[in-house]
């Protein structure tokens, strides 16, 4: 690998610092990778022509957003001079007939030689003139050759910076739509956050409402034994606008049935182990529980356990009724 020149060095750590690949530079730029690393390494042997050494890097330059001006004279040193550069300097040598010193001659010494002067003069213009074109011709094919090479290189004297306006445009482009992602992402974020702190607070709200009922309705609440005999008993609730009921069997599955006074069932059927059923009897004034396999069945009235009526151990089957009448019809 080639030894970095002080102006590759520093192209590389201005597109390293900005987070930019040589595929990003090139996607950017429209100059093939290949292109972009010989600059970066001080290898212009692989561009097409001196011409497009400084192009090339003048685009680098403004694609990361360097002063190209202050690039090319810092480093003035490391970028190839091109042909139209040197031209000034070669076309300088003619010099007019005033410029000719005439020291002690005569004026009539000087224009003996003058035809003289003129033919060698006329001499050298021709060869300049033929040199510009043969390096017209050589320019002209390095280019042809440049196209073949890169053809998604655009670069032209006449049009790089209209293109490196382009460019700069749609990076604002791009940035702002970037921008506009994230602040949609931010508002959306924030909505979210605001959306689940109520929802929060209004469970938070009925569950602390609902624990001040249930509180409020258990220290009333009155569920006392009527009668018992076989394996039914009948209870009383009372001291409570609410009659809520909650069967759930914790050992093993079993047949339930619960119906009101008048026979009308809410639920007849297995109970699966680990399942809990909630019925709302408020409206009731009775309420039927029939309990195939009492082990492990738990019964809760307003959120509060109640005993079951007899010893599961010894009766496995159990009947229980409620009857039901609301404090305010007391």
């Amino acid at each position: 690998m080639l030894a970095l020149t002080e102006l590759g060095q520093r192209l590389r750590q201005e597109r390293e610092s900005k987070g930019l690949s040589l595929e990003d530079l090139q996607k950017l730029t429209k100059i093939q990778k290949r292109y972009l690393l010989g600059i970066e390494e001080g290898n212009y042997e692989v561009m097409p022509g001196k011409f497009y050494v400084r192009a090339f890097i003048k685009q680098y330059c403004e694609a990361i957003g360097l002063d190209t001006d202050a690039i090319f004279e810092e480093y003035k040193s490391d970028i190839p001079s091109t042909q139209t550069e040197d031209m000034p300097q070669q076309l300088s040598r003619v010099r007019s007939r005033k410029e000719i010193p005439q020291h002690t001659k005569g004026v009539s010494k000087a224009y003996d030689y003058l035809p003289t002067v003129l033919v060698v003069a006329g001499v050298v213009v021709v060869g300049i003139i033929i040199w510009v074109i043969a390096q017209n011709i050589v320019s002209d094919k390095n280019k042809e050759q440049a196209n073949q090479e890169a053809p998604n290189s655009e670069v032209q004297q006449s049009n790089t910076q209209e293109e490196t306006n382009e460019t700069t445009a749609k990076n604002d482009n791009s940035k702002s739509e970037d921008e506009q992602s994230a602040a949609d992402k931010k508002e959306k974020e924030k909505a979210e956050k605001e959306k689940a702190a109520k929802e929060k607070a209004a469970k938070e709200k009925a569950e602390k409402e609902k624990a001040e009922k249930e509180k409020k309705d258990s220290g009333k609440q009155e569920y006392k034994e009527v009668q018992k005999t076989g394996r039914s008993a009948t209870y009383a609730l009372s001291g409570t606008d609410a009659f809520n009921l909650e069967v759930t069997s914790t050992q093993a599955d079993t047949w339930l049935d619960v119906k009101n006074g008048k026979g009308n069932a809410f639920f007849s059927s297995i109970l699966k182990k680990g399942e809990t059923k909630e019925f709302d009897l408020t409206k009731e004034t009775e309420a039927r529980v029939n309990i195939g396999y009492s082990p492990g069945v738990e019964l809760k009235v307003n959120g509060k356990a109640v005993d079951l009526p007899f010893d599961s151990s010894k009766q496995v089957r159990q009947v229980v009724t409620i009857q039901y009448q609301p404090a305010e019809a007391q």
